[in-house]
């Protein structure tokens, strides 16, 4: 399921503050980059904790969920830039999803017998190789 959502983001001293009216959840980040990642973030998360996913809300509605749950006398998170954050829910799961799959494999004899001897795991050497061949 794919969504966008809106969010606030606001620089405070050396952070940028992220709210998500939609799920009334705060983030930061050292950078505008990091702040927007960390809001994409923060919602895959709150959809793997089994928390049931919010219907995106319009910009009127979430700036009305802004003010009344994140707006403080010293730092109003609506006064922030309004941002569009997308989220892919079943592609962020099954990024995360570290379920271990036995797999076999064949390998020449000698070249298993020097990995032994090197100490190296083969899972771990496939799994490093696989990531970097995948990106």
């Amino acid at each position: 399921m794919k969504q966008v959502y809106i969010a606030y983001i606001k620089q405070d001293k050396d952070d940028y503050l992220v709210y998500v009216p939609d799920i009334d959840q705060y983030t930061s980040g050292k950078t505008l980059f990091e702040a927007f990642h960390m809001g994409r973030d923060l919602l895959g998360t709150w959809s793997l904790d089994g928390k049931s996913i919010p219907e995106p809300s319009g910009h009127a509605q979430a700036l009305q969920k802004t003010r009344e749950k994140a707006d403080e006398e010293d730092f109003r998170f609506s006064e922030g830039e309004a941002v569009y954050i997308d989220i892919d829910f079943d592609e962020y799961r099954r990024k995360l999803n570290t379920t271990a799959v036995r797999k076999s494999v064949s390998i020449p004899a000698w070249l298993c017998e020097r990995a032994e001897a090197a100490g190296l795991s083969l899972s771990k050497v496939l799994q490093e190789a696989l990531i970097e061949k995948l990106g």
